[in-house]
């Protein structure tokens, strides 16, 4: 069949939201599209809006929401460990690459369908074909899925926050026992035994469930109604909080940064950091770690960058705001490890330098004298440890080590600073605990966990409009209803979340954040590019975005799409399956006993629960092409292929491609 080319744009089109160079239209308020049904059976997108869909005040509110979604927690606790732990400097120019022929050409296909369509991630799959629409639905499940974990980490960062009111802080020094320090935190350290002890106070594995934690429990419940008060009027309220929360974290950031290179150490840390180690990119999984975190932190998949774009004007530079926020986002993971590792420089250096005073103490009160002639003797002034220098220590202890009679432990930075930390292990544990050394350290550690809790936030509302906009869109009764469904939503959220305050929850929050997004993002990404670059036509959809934006994105975006991204995520998925299947999957446990982390296996319950959940996930997508087709069948009558009618009540420049779809499948 034949390609029908699209109509040309009517003179008279529906009022914008904002101009093209972002400033509000009419009197500021925010406008919508008509969503009066088209007469005698036309077929337009706002058939399925809401008779109120928001648009945004301005540009620079999108603006925020689109950065604040994409800017989470990942930049500051994944990106910073990725880093370390791959090449540090190779690692960061494999990083770009893949954001540039993978990332930002797939944030520009969402963000063009968006707003192409004005729908959310249902309603664009749905009005492409009604044979995709499970693409929209999946997307929905798994944001559902990620929004019950991650409020869960707001909640712990609430309650690190309340916790930083107090001096000196809870986590600085090991608790008391009569006479006697506790032997768990002893062992291991009061940073650790803090996260474990006292804020999860978690079990030895997940089998072991316990009691709700009523303190994670209140903070839980206080997430959910910050982010229920926040959504309360969709975008109307959200944008609003949004100028705080996604620029606040930036003043913190900066303020960490100046603070942190004036640490002792911080220029150590940050060599550390970016040191680069090209041999590193010989390692299969290496890149299979840099795509799939410019995966996540573009935020693909998740149906919220089609939501936020779909609140847009139809004549919105979409392309540029696509450079824009990836470029923002990578900024921001290169600032916050250059802030994570000028606080973590500092922290190893005080670390060795304890170390150094420890083991030169241990050697000055050994009987010296009798080893005067000793050859090994060393030259600097171990009556005094504090003045022992690193180096002079490292060299004489690697010079003499075997003729010592003493046993010393070697005080090594690089091997310190090697130690890698990342999530919760990273903000709660490492990063605390350099915090701690800082002068007017409840300061600096309110300062960090009200940045996480920002981070949080904001991309919560986006996770949050990624389930709402897409429902609303879709069915008129909730649209009608939509802060009952915001509440609702909310509720039914804190009620799964519950599943997290337990005392087992940290190992649930594990699993969720492995595995349950993981591989049906993937999915659903591998369904949208194939859906637009093969079944619709990559051509096809850069002549739609001519027409939407006026002139038409370079011919390199055509085989992007239908060679490179498709190929790209196929085979990070591939790598993800066979991750999950060369080894049964493991979590990180902590042993009270030992009071020390270990692996261990999931238990068989973990395994069904996990692959159930992934299902869940995926299964809207056949059940979606199933249904339409069994429809369009008992109907008698196939859904046909039409242009769109591009009248004064809807922008929306697309066509169906249903009889397209029929005869290619």
């Amino acid at each position: 069949m034949e390609k029908q080319r699209l109509p040309q744009e009517d003179d008279h089109t529906a009022a914008l939201p904002f101009d093209a160079n972002g400033s509000a239209a009419g009197n500021g308020e925010l406008t919508s599209p008509s969503s009066e049904p088209p007469a005698n059976g036309e077929l337009t997108s706002a058939s399925s809006e809401s008779p109120a869909r928001d648009g945004w005040n301005s540009k620079v509110e999108y603006f925020l929401a689109q950065v604040g979604f994409s800017v989470g927690l990942g930049n500051v606790w994944r990106f910073p460990y990725l880093c370390q732990q791959n090449g540090g400097g190779a690692f960061l120019l494999l990083y770009v690459l893949l954001l540039l022929v993978v990332g930002t050409p797939l944030f520009f296909l969402e963000l063009a369908a968006g707003q192409s369509i004005r729908q959310g991630s249902i309603g664009v799959w749905k009005y492409i074909s009604p044979k995709l629409c499970g693409i929209g639905y999946s997307s929905c499940v798994v944001c559902f899925f990620v929004a019950v974990y991650y409020n869960m980490i707001i909640g712990w960062s609430i309650f690190y926050l309340g916790s930083s009111f107090q001096y000196p802080l809870p986590w600085e020094q090991c608790p008391r026992q009569g006479n006697t320090t506790v032997k768990e935190c002893e062992a291991s350290s009061p940073t650790t035994y803090f996260w474990y002890r006292k804020a999860l106070d978690i079990t030895d594995s997940i089998e072991e469930t316990g009691q709700f934690n009523i303190y994670l429990t209140c903070c839980l419940l206080a997430a959910w109604t910050i982010v229920c008060l926040g959504m309360f009027k969709g975008i109307k309220t959200s944008a609003k909080v949004m100028y705080f929360s996604s620029v606040f974290p930036y003043v913190v950031l900066f303020c960490f940064l100046v603070r942190g290179l004036l640490l002792d150490g911080a220029m150590e840390g940050i060599a550390h950091m970016f040191y680069p180690k090209l041999e590193m990119l010989g390692n299969i999984q290496v890149w299979r770690q840099a795509a799939t975190q410019v995966f996540f932190a573009l935020g693909l998949g998740f149906g919220s960058v089609i939501a936020y774009s779909s609140y847009n004007p139809k004549n919105n530079n979409c392309h540029r705001d696509a450079f824009t926020v990836s470029l923002i986002n990578f900024l921001t993971s290169v600032l916050a490890t250059l802030v994570v590792f000028a606080i973590l420089g500092f922290r190893a250096k005080n670390t060795v330098k304890a170390c150094i005073v420890s083991n030169v103490e241990k050697f000055s009160q050994q009987n010296v004298t009798a080893w005067e002639n000793q050859r090994w003797i060393p030259n600097f002034n171990f009556y005094d440890p504090g003045s022992v220098g690193m180096e002079e220590y490292g060299s004489w202890l690697l010079a003499h080590s075997a003729e010592i009679p003493v046993n010393l432990t070697e005080c090594d930075l690089e091997k310190e600073m090697q130690k890698g930390a990342e999530g919760t292990g990273l903000a709660f544990i490492a990063f605390t605990e350099a915090i701690s050394l800082l002068p007017g350290s409840p300061f600096w550690s309110a300062l960090f966990f009200l940045m996480l809790l920002n981070l949080g936030l904001s991309t919560m509302f986006g996770t949050m409009e990624g389930i709402l906009a897409p429902l609303t869109d879709n069915f008129k009764t909730l649209a009608r209803n939509k802060t009952k469904v915001t509440v609702c939503s909310c509720v039914i959220g804190f009620v799964v979340g519950l599943l997290f305050t337990q005392r087992c929850g940290n190992y649930f929050v594990t699993m969720f954040d492995d595995y349950t997004a993981t591989l049906p993002l993937i999915i659903v990404v591998v369904f949208e590019t194939f859906s637009v670059s093969w079944l619709y036509g990559a051509d096809r959809f850069l002549d739609d975005i001519k027409v939407m934006l006026g002139w038409r994105p370079s011919v390199i975006y055509k085989y992007l799409w239908k060679y490179v991204c498709l190929l790209a995520m196929v085979g990070l998925l591939a790598a993800s399956l066979i991750c999950m299947f060369i080894a049964r999957p493991t979590y990180m446990a902590w042993n009270q006993e030992k009071a020390s982390e270990g692996l261990l296996k999931y238990p068989d319950w973990a395994l069904a629960v996990l692959s159930l959940l992934i299902i869940f996930a995926m299964m809207p997508i056949p059940l979606g092409f199933i249904h339409a087709t069994l429809r369009s069948r008992a109907s008698g009558d196939p859904i046909g292929f039409q242009p769109v009618s591009t009248n004064d009540k809807c922008e929306t420049p697309m066509t169906d491609m249903s009889g397209m779809m029929q005869t290619s499948l």
